[in-house]
């Protein structure tokens, strides 16, 4: 299929409620299908929302029994994969005819360990592939476990090569690299960051690989956040954590749709894969412009 039509779908979470979370992840991608998109993109860790702001009771030597609580709730709320859950946005995926991609918490059955995940669902209704983070930053390591890296994958699809990375894995040149090994066309990037500098990382990542590049975020007000909660928010919390910033752009670094700011929206833009080839003309990260006789890059895909 070299043209049809992607959506970014830049929403809001129920924070720490993976029950109405669902419901709106599902109230979204029948929204979206109107539009009669083949791909759908929610942002990084929807299910059950990005706790930004909230550092569950930690510091440098030390946690709180309150933290452990908080720990608790957030791990209660995440989702197991496969299960029960990923088989309604399965099912979901197969009503609108289109892939869907979606952002969750995943906690793993055997050791409990949570994982921020991207979760790929097809239009006939199967859950097709699995990515886990593989360096969450800063204070997310708190929350989240290290994806092994085997799941590296730009999946083939009659769409074309879908892969992608979650928020600033995208700063990892090599893991961009692995992606761009595999002729990924259509590069998935959801997160957590809304700040210009962002966009300008996935401006790059559309021109370096010459892919359409989609960017997808949460919209989040501190009204977002369950009432106890907000009260536990660090002290410097601003009203609006999130003002979103999802886009689409095209392989020569043209914004196609959005960026959007400051509410939820729906973005759609036309996806034509021939423009790739005409981006190429010039730019090739893995052919013309490579040179294997001067650079070895070596992907570990052992898990």
């Amino acid at each position: 299929m070299t043209v049809f039509h992607a959506s970014v779908v830049q929403a809001a979470p129920a924070l720490f409620d993976k029950k109405k979370t669902l419901d709106k992840v599902g109230h979204y991608i029948q929204k979206a299908s109107q539009a009669k998109p083949k791909l759908i993109l929610f942002p990084e860790v929807i299910l059950p929302g990005y706790p930004r702001g909230l550092i569950f009771g930690t510091a440098i030597g030390g946690r709180t029994p309150e933290g452990r609580e908080m720990f608790l709730r957030y791990w209660e709320n995440a989702i197991e994969v496969p299960g029960p859950d990923t088989k309604k946005i399965a099912a979901w995926a197969k009503s609108a005819k289109a892939y869907v991609v979606v952002g969750v918490t995943e906690k793993d059955t055997l050791s409990d360990t949570l994982y921020c995940t991207l979760l790929y669902f097809s239009p006939e209704g199967h859950l097709v592939h699995r990515h886990r983070k593989i360096k969450p930053t800063a204070a997310e390591r708190i929350v989240w476990g290290e994806g092994d890296g085997s799941d590296l994958l730009a999946l083939d699809t009659p769409l074309g090569k879908i892969g992608g990375l979650i928020c600033w894995e995208n700063y990892m040149p090599l893991a961009r690299m692995a992606l761009y090994q595999q002729g990924v066309e259509i590069y998935l990037a959801p997160t957590a960051d809304c700040r210009d500098s962002w966009q300008a990382t996935l401006t790059h990542i559309a021109c370096e690989g010459r892919c359409f590049v989609l960017g997808c975020n949460q919209y989040l007000t501190r009204d977002h956040y369950p009432k106890d909660l907000q009260k536990k928010l660090v002290p410097d919390h601003p009203s609006l954590p999130s003002s979103g910033g999802s886009v689409i752009i095209g392989p020569l670094g043209k914004a196609l749709a959005g960026p959007v700011y400051g509410k939820e929206a729906i973005l759609t833009a036309e996806i034509d894969l021939r423009e790739i080839i005409k981006a190429k003309m010039d730019f090739d990260v893995i052919g013309h412009y490579a040179r294997p006789d001067v650079f070895d890059f070596n992907w570990k895909k052992k898990p």
